[in-house]
């Protein structure tokens, strides 16, 4: 963890292949990066503070591509092969919000899990808002991890309730 950058890493016993499905699935329902709870008050805020409405539904696409948007989320990067998602956040903020999601094989078997969250801030009012939103930040990436290594493990048992995992299909 940086000032600036707050990381979570987990290894999950799950296929690198049905992880990154599972995180970068841009088909409607439940999503991590749609209705994870850290996400849904942070847009509630945002409303508060004057914000527009971006409660973008997901694309619909088996994958998310680059250039989607997706809640307040404007996607930059989704590279299937390299298993990297980075999304930028379109709220009210004095600086930039990036969170990316790595899914990586491990030579053992299974994969590791990695987010982070980055903001950048943009003057004085950028830093003291750096500072201050710290606390916060730690929070969201904990929840936030959560949530998504339990979308990751949901997808990985689901053939054996009867379901085939997203991005399988």
């Amino acid at each position: 963890m940086t000032p600036r950058t707050s990381t979570r890493s987990t290894g999950l016993d799950a296929d690198p292949d049905v992880a990154w499905a599972t995180v970068a699935d841009g088909r409607a329902g439940p999503r991590w990066y749609l209705d994870a709870i850290p996400f849904r008050f942070r847009d509630l805020l945002d409303r508060l503070a004057g914000g527009q409405d971006r409660d973008h539904p997901a694309p619909g696409g088996a994958e998310l591509r680059t250039g989607d948007r997706a809640g307040f989320w404007l996607v930059r990067e989704a590279d299937r092969s390299r298993r990297r998602l980075v999304m930028e956040a379109t709220v009210r903020a004095p600086g930039r919000v990036t969170f990316t999601t790595e899914v990586t094989p491990v030579v053992t078997g299974g994969c590791e899990l990695t987010q982070s969250v980055r903001f950048d801030p943009a003057g004085v009012v950028g830093v003291a808002y750096l500072v201050v939103d710290l606390p916060a930040r730690e929070t969201l990436m904990e929840w936030v991890h959560r949530r998504t290594c339990a979308d990751v493990l949901d997808a990985v048992a689901a053939p054996t309730r009867g379901r085939t995992p997203p991005g399988l299909r």
